[in-house]
Protein backbone atom coordinates (compact mmCIF):
# COMPACT_ATOMS: atom_id res chain seq x y z
CA UNK A 1 0.00 0.00 0.00
CA UNK A 2 2.78 2.05 0.66
CA UNK A 3 4.14 1.97 -3.05
CA UNK A 4 0.66 2.71 -4.29
CA UNK A 5 0.91 6.47 -2.62
CA UNK A 6 4.37 6.72 -4.13
CA UNK A 7 5.28 9.70 -6.20
CA UNK A 8 4.66 7.85 -9.58
CA UNK A 9 1.23 7.50 -8.49
CA UNK A 10 1.06 11.59 -7.03
CA UNK A 11 2.61 11.77 -10.70
CA UNK A 12 -0.27 9.87 -12.61
CA UNK A 13 -2.69 11.51 -10.15
CA UNK A 14 -1.78 14.77 -11.50
CA UNK A 15 -1.73 13.78 -14.95
CA UNK A 16 -5.47 12.36 -14.59
CA UNK A 17 -6.01 16.15 -13.01
CA UNK A 18 -4.51 18.03 -15.92
CA UNK A 19 -6.00 15.64 -18.36
CA UNK A 20 -9.64 16.54 -17.12
CA UNK A 21 -9.10 20.05 -17.63
CA UNK A 22 -7.86 19.48 -20.95
CA UNK A 23 -10.94 17.51 -21.71
CA UNK A 24 -13.70 19.81 -20.16
CA UNK A 25 -11.89 22.69 -22.37
CA UNK A 26 -11.56 20.86 -25.93
CA UNK A 27 -15.01 19.00 -25.37
CA UNK A 28 -16.00 23.15 -25.05
CA UNK A 29 -14.33 23.67 -28.29
CA UNK A 30 -15.85 20.75 -30.24
CA UNK A 31 -19.77 22.05 -29.62
CA UNK A 32 -19.02 26.00 -30.21
CA UNK A 33 -17.36 25.01 -33.10
CA UNK A 34 -18.83 21.86 -34.63
CA UNK A 35 -22.88 23.81 -34.34
CA UNK A 36 -20.94 27.06 -36.12
CA UNK A 37 -20.10 24.22 -39.08
CA UNK A 38 -23.56 22.98 -39.32
CA UNK A 39 -25.48 26.43 -39.68
CA UNK A 40 -22.50 27.90 -42.54
CA UNK A 41 -22.18 23.91 -44.53
CA UNK A 42 -26.16 23.50 -44.25
CA UNK A 43 -25.52 19.77 -43.02
CA UNK A 44 -27.33 19.85 -39.86
CA UNK A 45 -25.82 19.49 -36.47
CA UNK A 46 -27.01 15.53 -36.66
CA UNK A 47 -24.51 14.99 -39.80
CA UNK A 48 -21.91 17.34 -38.58
CA UNK A 49 -21.82 15.37 -35.04
CA UNK A 50 -22.35 11.92 -37.71
CA UNK A 51 -19.04 12.81 -39.89
CA UNK A 52 -16.74 15.31 -38.30
CA UNK A 53 -17.14 14.58 -34.88
CA UNK A 54 -17.40 11.28 -34.92
CA UNK A 55 -14.79 10.37 -37.69
CA UNK A 56 -12.32 12.40 -35.00
CA UNK A 57 -13.47 10.34 -31.97
CA UNK A 58 -13.51 7.31 -33.35
CA UNK A 59 -9.63 7.57 -33.91
CA UNK A 60 -8.68 5.09 -30.80
CA UNK A 61 -10.88 1.93 -31.96
CA UNK A 62 -9.68 2.83 -35.91
CA UNK A 63 -5.78 3.04 -34.15
CA UNK A 64 -6.79 -0.54 -31.94
CA UNK A 65 -7.87 -2.11 -35.68
CA UNK A 66 -5.20 -1.31 -37.60
CA UNK A 67 -2.95 -2.33 -34.94
CA UNK A 68 -4.62 -5.75 -34.12
CA UNK A 69 -4.73 -6.29 -38.02
CA UNK A 70 -1.26 -6.09 -38.58
CA UNK A 71 -0.93 -8.17 -35.74
CA UNK A 72 -2.67 -10.99 -35.33
CA UNK A 73 -4.97 -9.21 -33.05
CA UNK A 74 -8.01 -8.87 -34.77
CA UNK A 75 -10.27 -10.54 -31.52
CA UNK A 76 -9.27 -7.58 -29.30
CA UNK A 77 -10.46 -5.09 -32.59
CA UNK A 78 -13.93 -6.80 -32.78
CA UNK A 79 -14.36 -6.90 -29.50
CA UNK A 80 -13.62 -3.49 -28.76
CA UNK A 81 -15.36 -1.82 -31.89
CA UNK A 82 -18.76 -3.81 -30.49
CA UNK A 83 -18.78 -2.73 -26.61
CA UNK A 84 -17.79 0.65 -28.22
CA UNK A 85 -21.39 0.38 -29.81
CA UNK A 86 -23.38 -1.26 -26.41
CA UNK A 87 -21.69 2.08 -24.15
CA UNK A 88 -22.11 4.61 -26.92
CA UNK A 89 -25.61 4.20 -27.36
CA UNK A 90 -26.94 3.07 -23.55
CA UNK A 91 -24.74 4.67 -21.00
CA UNK A 92 -24.01 8.02 -23.12
CA UNK A 93 -27.61 8.81 -23.59
CA UNK A 94 -28.66 7.11 -20.68
CA UNK A 95 -26.33 9.33 -18.40
CA UNK A 96 -27.03 12.30 -20.64
CA UNK A 97 -30.74 11.57 -20.17
CA UNK A 98 -30.88 11.70 -17.11
CA UNK A 99 -28.71 13.75 -15.85
CA UNK A 100 -30.77 16.46 -18.10
CA UNK A 101 -34.28 15.29 -16.55
CA UNK A 102 -32.42 16.03 -13.39
CA UNK A 103 -31.20 19.11 -14.14
CA UNK A 104 -34.51 20.44 -15.62
CA UNK A 105 -36.32 18.89 -12.24
CA UNK A 106 -34.00 21.09 -10.06
CA UNK A 107 -34.56 24.25 -12.21
CA UNK A 108 -38.07 24.24 -12.38
CA UNK A 109 -38.83 23.18 -8.75
CA UNK A 110 -36.38 26.09 -7.94
CA UNK A 111 -38.43 28.32 -9.91
CA UNK A 112 -41.91 26.91 -8.46
CA UNK A 113 -43.00 26.21 -12.10
CA UNK A 114 -44.58 22.45 -13.31
CA UNK A 115 -41.46 20.20 -14.09
CA UNK A 116 -43.08 19.86 -17.30
CA UNK A 117 -41.24 17.30 -20.13
CA UNK A 118 -37.08 16.63 -19.63
CA UNK A 119 -37.46 15.05 -23.46
CA UNK A 120 -33.73 15.08 -25.37
CA UNK A 121 -35.41 14.09 -28.81
CA UNK A 122 -35.06 17.20 -30.82
CA UNK A 123 -37.18 17.80 -33.88
CA UNK A 124 -35.49 16.93 -36.46
CA UNK A 125 -35.03 17.97 -40.58
CA UNK A 126 -36.16 14.99 -43.09
CA UNK A 127 -32.64 14.64 -44.15
CA UNK A 128 -31.45 14.26 -40.54
CA UNK A 129 -33.72 11.76 -39.85
CA UNK A 130 -32.56 9.59 -42.60
CA UNK A 131 -29.17 9.91 -41.10
CA UNK A 132 -29.50 8.68 -38.12
CA UNK A 133 -32.08 5.97 -38.95
CA UNK A 134 -29.88 4.50 -41.83
CA UNK A 135 -26.80 4.54 -39.39
CA UNK A 136 -28.39 2.93 -36.77
CA UNK A 137 -30.11 0.19 -39.22
CA UNK A 138 -26.17 -0.70 -40.18
CA UNK A 139 -25.10 -0.54 -36.32
CA UNK A 140 -27.75 -2.61 -35.95
CA UNK A 141 -27.73 -5.41 -38.82
CA UNK A 142 -24.12 -5.94 -38.78
CA UNK A 143 -23.49 -7.46 -35.50
CA UNK A 144 -26.58 -9.91 -36.60
CA UNK A 145 -24.96 -10.96 -39.89
CA UNK A 146 -21.70 -11.73 -38.30
CA UNK A 147 -22.61 -14.68 -36.21
CA UNK A 148 -23.42 -15.93 -39.76
CA UNK A 149 -19.85 -14.83 -41.71
CA UNK A 150 -17.21 -18.17 -42.52
CA UNK A 151 -13.91 -17.16 -41.77
CA UNK A 152 -13.06 -17.68 -46.03
CA UNK A 153 -15.87 -15.05 -46.67
CA UNK A 154 -14.71 -12.36 -43.76
CA UNK A 155 -12.94 -10.19 -46.15
CA UNK A 156 -15.40 -10.07 -48.34
CA UNK A 157 -17.46 -8.97 -45.55
CA UNK A 158 -14.71 -6.38 -44.52
CA UNK A 159 -14.75 -4.96 -48.22
CA UNK A 160 -17.96 -4.41 -48.53
CA UNK A 161 -18.56 -2.82 -44.83
CA UNK A 162 -15.42 -0.78 -46.24
CA UNK A 163 -17.41 0.56 -49.94
CA UNK A 164 -20.54 1.37 -47.66
CA UNK A 165 -18.69 3.35 -45.26
CA UNK A 166 -17.29 5.47 -48.36
CA UNK A 167 -20.40 5.46 -50.28
CA UNK A 168 -22.42 6.55 -47.52
CA UNK A 169 -19.70 9.52 -46.40
CA UNK A 170 -20.26 10.65 -50.10
CA UNK A 171 -24.14 10.61 -49.84
CA UNK A 172 -24.18 12.08 -47.03
CA UNK A 173 -22.03 14.98 -47.84
CA UNK A 174 -24.55 16.18 -51.26
CA UNK A 175 -27.57 16.27 -48.74
CA UNK A 176 -27.96 19.76 -47.05
CA UNK A 177 -30.77 21.10 -44.67
CA UNK A 178 -33.13 23.76 -45.59
CA UNK A 179 -32.90 26.93 -43.89
CA UNK A 180 -36.38 26.35 -42.03
CA UNK A 181 -34.36 23.70 -40.24
CA UNK A 182 -31.76 25.29 -39.40
CA UNK A 183 -31.16 26.90 -35.78
CA UNK A 184 -28.46 28.73 -35.40
CA UNK A 185 -27.80 31.73 -37.24
CA UNK A 186 -24.41 32.63 -38.26
CA UNK A 187 -23.06 36.25 -39.61
CA UNK A 188 -21.46 37.05 -43.14
CA UNK A 189 -18.17 37.50 -41.80
CA UNK A 190 -18.39 34.06 -39.90
CA UNK A 191 -19.84 32.45 -43.05
CA UNK A 192 -16.26 32.67 -44.82
CA UNK A 193 -14.28 30.83 -41.67
CA UNK A 194 -15.79 27.05 -42.73
CA UNK A 195 -13.01 25.96 -43.07
CA UNK A 196 -11.09 27.82 -40.19
CA UNK A 197 -13.67 26.54 -37.69
CA UNK A 198 -14.11 23.15 -39.41
CA UNK A 199 -10.16 23.00 -38.85
CA UNK A 200 -11.44 24.21 -34.89
CA UNK A 201 -13.43 21.55 -34.55
CA UNK A 202 -11.50 18.73 -35.13
CA UNK A 203 -8.50 20.34 -33.37
CA UNK A 204 -10.97 20.37 -30.56
CA UNK A 205 -11.95 16.42 -31.11
CA UNK A 206 -8.38 15.13 -31.60
CA UNK A 207 -7.49 17.37 -28.07
CA UNK A 208 -10.49 15.19 -26.31
CA UNK A 209 -9.32 11.86 -27.82
CA UNK A 210 -5.37 13.02 -26.79
CA UNK A 211 -6.78 13.88 -23.22
CA UNK A 212 -8.55 10.37 -22.53
CA UNK A 213 -5.71 8.90 -23.78
CA UNK A 214 -3.26 10.26 -21.17
CA UNK A 215 -6.13 9.80 -18.81
CA UNK A 216 -6.60 5.90 -19.53
CA UNK A 217 -2.76 5.56 -19.39
CA UNK A 218 -2.28 7.41 -16.16
CA UNK A 219 -5.40 5.12 -14.61
CA UNK A 220 -3.59 1.89 -15.89
CA UNK A 221 -0.39 2.64 -14.00
CA UNK A 222 -2.59 3.54 -10.99
CA UNK A 223 -4.65 0.09 -11.06
CA UNK A 224 -1.41 -2.00 -11.90
CA UNK A 225 0.29 -0.98 -9.18
CA UNK A 226 -2.97 -1.22 -6.95
CA UNK A 227 -2.79 -4.92 -7.62
CA UNK A 228 -6.15 -4.83 -10.01
CA UNK A 229 -5.79 -7.85 -12.74
CA UNK A 230 -5.25 -7.00 -16.74
CA UNK A 231 -8.33 -8.70 -17.41
CA UNK A 232 -10.48 -6.28 -15.05
CA UNK A 233 -8.26 -3.24 -16.44
CA UNK A 234 -9.14 -4.46 -20.20
CA UNK A 235 -12.97 -4.95 -19.53
CA UNK A 236 -13.16 -1.28 -17.70
CA UNK A 237 -10.55 1.07 -17.90
CA UNK A 238 -9.73 0.53 -21.87
CA UNK A 239 -13.01 0.38 -22.83
CA UNK A 240 -14.04 3.13 -21.15
CA UNK A 241 -11.46 5.18 -22.00
CA UNK A 242 -12.11 4.76 -26.05
CA UNK A 243 -15.09 5.96 -25.83
CA UNK A 244 -14.38 8.70 -23.26
CA UNK A 245 -14.76 11.12 -26.46
CA UNK A 246 -18.17 10.31 -27.28
CA UNK A 247 -19.77 10.48 -23.47
CA UNK A 248 -17.62 13.81 -23.08
CA UNK A 249 -19.15 15.30 -26.10
CA UNK A 250 -22.56 13.37 -25.95
CA UNK A 251 -23.29 14.91 -22.91
CA UNK A 252 -22.11 18.34 -22.60
CA UNK A 253 -23.78 18.49 -26.09
CA UNK A 254 -27.23 17.40 -24.32
CA UNK A 255 -26.35 19.63 -21.51
CA UNK A 256 -25.94 22.48 -23.79
CA UNK A 257 -29.16 22.41 -25.90
CA UNK A 258 -27.58 20.54 -29.13
CA UNK A 259 -28.68 16.38 -28.90
CA UNK A 260 -28.83 16.45 -32.23
CA UNK A 261 -25.15 17.07 -31.99
CA UNK A 262 -24.79 14.36 -29.44
CA UNK A 263 -27.58 12.15 -31.16
CA UNK A 264 -25.46 12.21 -34.42
CA UNK A 265 -21.72 11.63 -32.87
CA UNK A 266 -23.52 8.53 -31.22
CA UNK A 267 -24.63 7.11 -34.35
CA UNK A 268 -21.79 8.01 -36.20
CA UNK A 269 -19.52 6.69 -33.73
CA UNK A 270 -21.82 3.32 -34.07
CA UNK A 271 -21.99 3.55 -37.80
CA UNK A 272 -18.06 3.92 -37.97
CA UNK A 273 -17.15 1.51 -35.51
CA UNK A 274 -19.69 -1.35 -37.69
CA UNK A 275 -18.09 -0.03 -41.28
CA UNK A 276 -14.86 1.22 -41.06
CA UNK A 277 -13.29 -0.46 -38.19
CA UNK A 278 -15.16 -3.86 -38.87
CA UNK A 279 -14.16 -3.62 -42.84
CA UNK A 280 -10.58 -2.64 -41.64
CA UNK A 281 -10.23 -5.49 -39.39
CA UNK A 282 -11.71 -7.91 -41.00
CA UNK A 283 -10.08 -6.53 -44.75
CA UNK A 284 -6.85 -5.63 -43.86
CA UNK A 285 -5.14 -9.19 -43.34
CA UNK A 286 -6.11 -10.32 -46.29
CA UNK A 287 -3.78 -7.83 -47.94
CA UNK A 288 -0.88 -8.56 -45.77
CA UNK A 289 -0.96 -12.05 -45.99
CA UNK A 290 -2.75 -13.33 -42.72
CA UNK A 291 -6.23 -14.07 -43.19
CA UNK A 292 -8.59 -14.24 -40.29
CA UNK A 293 -9.62 -17.37 -38.38
CA UNK A 294 -12.26 -16.41 -35.89
CA UNK A 295 -14.97 -18.30 -33.82
CA UNK A 296 -17.70 -15.66 -33.95
CA UNK A 297 -19.42 -17.23 -31.22
CA UNK A 298 -17.18 -16.12 -28.50
CA UNK A 299 -19.04 -12.48 -29.42
CA UNK A 300 -22.70 -13.89 -28.53
CA UNK A 301 -23.06 -11.38 -25.74
CA UNK A 302 -21.59 -8.85 -27.40
CA UNK A 303 -23.99 -9.08 -30.36
CA UNK A 304 -27.08 -9.93 -27.87
CA UNK A 305 -26.34 -6.81 -26.24
CA UNK A 306 -26.18 -5.11 -29.44
CA UNK A 307 -29.50 -6.01 -30.62
CA UNK A 308 -31.12 -5.21 -27.44
CA UNK A 309 -30.17 -2.01 -27.17
CA UNK A 310 -30.49 -0.98 -30.76
CA UNK A 311 -33.77 -2.24 -30.54
CA UNK A 312 -34.96 -0.52 -27.58
CA UNK A 313 -33.26 3.25 -29.51
CA UNK A 314 -35.17 2.51 -32.37
CA UNK A 315 -38.54 1.63 -30.43
CA UNK A 316 -37.32 5.27 -28.12
CA UNK A 317 -36.52 7.49 -31.72
CA UNK A 318 -40.31 6.08 -33.22
CA UNK A 319 -42.05 7.37 -30.52
CA UNK A 320 -39.58 10.82 -30.52
CA UNK A 321 -39.01 11.00 -26.58
CA UNK A 322 -35.82 9.74 -24.54
CA UNK A 323 -36.44 11.61 -21.26
CA UNK A 324 -35.15 10.30 -17.52
CA UNK A 325 -37.44 7.05 -17.88
CA UNK A 326 -35.95 5.73 -21.01
CA UNK A 327 -32.53 6.95 -19.77
CA UNK A 328 -32.67 4.99 -16.79
CA UNK A 329 -33.61 1.37 -19.05
CA UNK A 330 -30.46 2.07 -21.06
CA UNK A 331 -28.38 2.46 -17.90
CA UNK A 332 -30.23 -0.69 -16.41
CA UNK A 333 -29.22 -2.22 -19.80
CA UNK A 334 -25.98 -1.23 -20.13
CA UNK A 335 -25.09 -2.48 -15.79
CA UNK A 336 -27.02 -5.94 -17.25
CA UNK A 337 -24.17 -6.06 -20.07
CA UNK A 338 -21.40 -5.40 -17.18
CA UNK A 339 -22.42 -7.92 -14.93
CA UNK A 340 -23.15 -10.93 -17.54
CA UNK A 341 -20.13 -10.09 -19.44
CA UNK A 342 -17.98 -10.24 -15.75
CA UNK A 343 -19.70 -13.55 -14.56
CA UNK A 344 -18.91 -15.20 -18.48
CA UNK A 345 -15.50 -14.73 -17.24
CA UNK A 346 -14.44 -12.04 -20.01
Amino acid sequence: MADLFSFDFLVNLAIIAVALIFLNLASDVVIKYATKVAAISKLGKTSIGFTLISLSTTLPELTVALSASLSAGAALSIGNALGSNIFNISAILGIGAVIFGLKIYLSKRNRGAPVGDNNIIPKFGTSELSNIEFGLFVASIVPLALIYVSTQASWIVGLVLLIIFGAYLYRLSKVRITTAEADVEVTIEERGKLKQYALFTILGALGVVISANFMVESAITIATAAGVSQQVIGATIVALGTSIPELTIGVKSILRGHPNLALGNIIGAAFFNTTLILGVTLFVPVLIGSPLSLNMDVYLNLIIFSIIINTFFWYFLSRKKITWKEGAVFLTIYALFIITTLTAGL
